[in-house]
């Protein structure tokens, strides 16, 4: 973003009764993590152009099509972090259970198969801690609420409070409801966090409405869960010259996060908000593929693949509760939700060359680009039944202004794979590897809990962490005994991160009686990492 500051200036967005997801949230799910066989870890993923290995199935499946005898294999291993505090559910250390395929082979010609192929891998494992930590100089999460409503009405990111019916402090889009005989309308920036606030903290003990100053914060999450692929291929070999292939792929998503958020308040008194977080739901995607040797004969290999958007369809749900406590006395207030929504994700192309020295050594490049600035958050608005095939199928639209955010925030991403094997003997393969994944936020992002938005309106967090490029270092080894082959994989990867217990504000002014006043609200960001290391093991059979 152009600033470091929200002033939550955004445009109305239209009413719907339907719900969406936030662009921080919607970016966890997004992207890939380096998984898969051991020997396709060991050297770096970068085998969409040398094939035979059944990693390849869900980037280039060209790769399929060099497979000459039918295979099958499974994977599985260790994920260990190596830094944070365990925390929850959250541990340091995880067994995960990674991959299992195979690929079954036909020869339709003399140098030409019909290759088949299924493979599950975890694509994606939440498995993570974060800490974060970290002073306010008087700024804080109830002060960003509290700001919201001095801004008043949608169209300058905030809203109108008002009690309902039930005295319960609403944040409406008009100054003036006409309650109780017209239903008002409830603001999109009208969170979650913010209907905690509202109802606790904020309001004083004289009817009057003010915002309480913190001193420091600490941040305590754990993410687990996983994102598996079920990829199904069709490979096919031209006179060993060219090779093309296709897949459909599923998606099955498992997320879950819990954190505890603190803040040390000026009047000695404290606040906690706890959170627990699912995302569940399913997606599908396709990816084509082509492998071909420019000369004939030759070990030299090019390979280019496109893949489409996953289009996810997904259900998220939460349980926020917020514990303010002030000398001997405290109060707890909570809320719940849960809402289906859809993300497509941008499309993913690929560009790789693949060459080997006569039987020992192999060598792998792979370039690939995918532009997050284009993942589209939609918005469930109805459907359709359709009676010949007895189907209920729900439609969607855009939410702009989270797209509109989404492509301040995000941007696009290029992942580069080298990888190297080496037999010194003929059933013995050292191997090494580098992938390297650019970042995916753009300097000085913010969440805009300002946006007009229902993935706004459904927020029960505040704090975002911009995460920077990645830098995986892979090593490996293989043993073949007859028709087995054992191979062990190593991978370390680094990642760094600025993380904001909320979003930055500054010199917003009002009125007061006869005295002006401006309020800015502003964190300092923390510094955190996300370096894990992975061990993963392979057993394979080929018949």
């Amino acid at each position: 973003m152009k600033s470091k500051y929200i002033f939550f200036a955004v445009s109305l967005f239209a009413a719907l009764s339907a719900n969406a997801q936030e662009t921080y949230e919607n970016a966890k799910l997004a992207g890939e993590d380096l998984n898969g066989t051991a020997r396709y870890v060991g050297m770096g993923g970068a085998m969409e152009a040398l094939g035979a290995d059944i990693s390849t199935i869900g980037s280039n499946p060209a790769g399929i099509g060099l497979f000459r005898h039918s295979n099958v294999s499974f994977s599985a291993g260790l994920l260990m972090q190596s830094d944070g505090k365990e925390f929850s559910n959250g541990k340091k250390t995880n067994l995960s259970f990674d991959q299992i395929g195979g690929v079954y082979t036909t020869r339709t010609g003399q140098k030409s198969f019909l290759n088949f192929g299924f493979n599950y891998h975890k694509s994606k494992n939440f498995d993570y801690i974060l800490n974060a930590a970290g002073s306010l100089n008087g700024s804080s999460q109830n002060k960003q609420s509290y700001i919201k409503g001095i801004l008043g009405d949608e169209n300058s990111g905030g809203f109108f409070v008002r009690k309902d019916n039930n005295g319960k402090n609403v944040g409406y889009v008009d100054a003036t409801p006409p309650l109780p005989s017209t239903p008002p309308k409830v603001a999109y920036t009208w969170s979650q966090i913010d209907d905690l606030y509202w109802n606790s903290l904020i309001p004083g003990s004289t009817g009057t409405y003010n915002y309480e100053k913190a001193t420091g914060y600490t941040l305590d999450r754990a993410h687990t869960g996983y994102i598996g692929n079920y990829d199904f291929a069709v490979s096919g070999n031209l006179n060993d010259r060219v090779y093309l292939g296709l897949t459909f792929g599923m998606k099955d998503v498992n997320y879950k996060g819990y954190s505890e958020y603190r803040e040390n308040l000026n009047n000695a008194g404290g606040v906690l908000v706890r959170d627990e977080r699912k995302v569940t739901g399913s997606g599908f995607d396709i990816t084509a593929g082509v492998i071909v040797r420019p000369v004939a004969e030759s070990p030299f290999r090019i390979g280019a693949y496109v893949k489409s958007p996953t289009w996810y369809d997904l259900t998220t749900s939460n349980v926020t509760r917020l514990v303010y406590a002030s000398g001997t006395s405290s109060q707890e207030k909570g809320v719940a939700n849960s809402y289906d929504f859809k993300m497509w994700t941008p499309w993913k192309f690929g560009f790789s060359l693949g060459h080997t020295i006569g039987n020992n050594i192999a060598l792998g490049a792979t370039y690939e680009y995918e532009n997050y600035a284009n993942i589209n958050s939609r918005v469930n608005n109805g459907g359709y039944y359709d009676y010949y095939y007895d189907q209920y199928y729900e439609s969607s639209i855009p939410d702009k202004n989270m797209n509109a955010h989404t492509k301040e925030v995000l941007k696009g991403v290029s992942t580069l794979k080298l990888g190297v094997e080496y037999k010194p003997v003929s059933n013995v393969a050292l191997r090494a590897g580098y992938n390297y994944v650019s970042a995916m936020y753009v300097n000085n992002a913010q969440k805009d809990p300002g946006l007009a938005s229902l993935g706004t309106s459904y927020s029960s967090t505040t704090d975002y962490t911009n995460w920077g490029e990645i830098n995986r270092f892979t090593l490996g080894v293989g043993y073949q005994v007859k028709k087995f082959n054992i191979d062990l994989a190593y991978q370390y990867s680094a990642q760094k991160g600025s993380f904001a217990p909320f979003s930055n504000v500054k010199d917003v002014t009002y009125t007061s009686g006869t005295t002006t006043i401006t309020e800015s609200n502003i964190a300092s960001n923390t510094d955190v990492k996300n370096n894990r290391s992975q061990l993963l093991l392979t057993l394979g059979y080929r018949f």
